[in-house]
């Protein structure tokens, strides 16, 4: 088949609705960016819901790193500290309580907590903050800790995993983040972050929280020493798993950020995001939700990610510190969000972490 047949075909099958291989994403990775973004963009409207076509989502919440102490040292990050470093925390109710009562008070709905992994901390502190925020606070979602954090916990406290993610829900704990995963290769991860959990382990934590009735997101962070064929490897353990357990929500993908980091590779530029994003929402045909990444992308890019293939526009996200670790610092209010999406001929919606929307 000739190559302008070969594309004519996969587009096609796009159209369709149907699945695509990892040979039909090879080549829609080549294809002219602003037609993968109108492929991505078609796939978007014709598996939305009906009567949500044209809105876009987001959800008001607050990123809070309860500890940057980390002892697994991943060459990416700017974020982690030993406990030797003279500004490493740990963060006191008081202080959850500080940050809880600014974010309750702009009609936040939902925390993602997440932090290092620290060596000493015990079980005994997470159940405790768990169920003071779930006390004090009941309105806010606590989307808490990421695959890599629960096998550290298993590892740490001596315990199972599935007891381990047991006793964290019946604490408070609402959902899981998808952070943690990079590229789900293990080549790769040995290259990056090599005392972090293997993709396994990490696919082993949703397959465990899904099959308890917790729900997740799943992540790719890209642009370093992955290549194409890494990328579609990880998306295919992603809708492979999707597959076995449906509870993952949404995924998020944004592009390495070097600065401060021990990590040497050359950045990727905001066509390539673009490229991922729109080539994602077509691989991913059986995860709903596809999120701009504005963090990383900043607010332009991520208003165009709204037509290469996402529907929702992440979060307020009044506080980041990993990501701004490492050199970017983008922040945006309620209407700012409102004004990008309406901008880019949409409607906005406020959602919770289930993508319900919220009046």
């Amino acid at each position: 088949m000739s190559t302008s047949l070969l594309a004519d075909s996969v587009a096609d099958k796009v159209l369709a609705g149907e699945r695509i291989t990892r040979d039909d994403a090879l080549e829609l990775y080549r294809f002219p960016l602003n037609e993968l973004g109108e492929l991505a963009h078609r796939r978007r409207l014709a598996t939305s819901p009906q009567g949500r076509e044209r809105i876009v989502t987001y959800i008001v919440d607050r990123n809070i790193n309860y500890t940057n102490v980390c002892n697994v040292y991943c060459k990416f990050c700017a974020f982690y500290r030993t406990e030797k470093d003279h500004d490493h925390y740990v963060l006191t109710l008081e202080q959850l309580d500080q940050k809880l009562d600014e974010l309750t008070a702009i009609g936040g709905v939902q925390i993602l907590l997440q932090g290092g992994h620290h060596p000493k901390l015990g079980i005994g502190h997470y159940l405790t903050m768990l169920a003071h925020i779930r006390a004090k606070y009941p309105h806010i979602n606590i989307h808490g800790f990421s695959p890599p954090e629960f096998q550290h916990f298993a590892e740490v406290f001596k315990m199972p995993l599935r007891e381990v993610i047991v006793k964290f829900m019946e604490a408070g704990l609402g959902s899981i983040p998808g952070g943690g995963g990079e590229i789900l290769v293990d080549p790769v991860r040995e290259r990056i972050a090599p005392l972090k959990c293997k993709s396994d382990a990490w696919l082993e934590v949703m397959r465990v929280a899904h099959g308890l009735g917790l729900n997740s997101s799943c992540t790719m962070m890209f642009g370093h020493v992955e290549t194409i064929e890494d990328r579609i490897e990880h998306l295919q353990r992603l809708r492979d798993t999707q597959d076995e357990t449906g509870g993952f929500t949404a995924f998020i993908c944004w592009t390495f950020q070097p600065e401060h980091t021990k990590l040497r590779a050359e950045p990727v530029g905001s066509s390539e995001y673009l490229r991922m994003q729109a080539l994602s929402r077509i691989f991913l045909d059986n995860i709903p939700n596809v999120q701009s990444s504005w963090v990383t992308q900043g607010p332009r890019i991520g208003q165009i990610a709204l037509r290469y293939g996402a529907n929702d526009f992440g979060s307020v996200m009044m506080e980041e510190n990993v990501v701004s670790s490492a050199g970017t610092s983008f922040r945006l209010n309620t209407a700012q969000i409102e004004r990008l999406i309406g901008e880019a001929g949409f409607e906005a919606h406020r959602r919770d972490n289930w993508y319900r929307l919220l009046s």
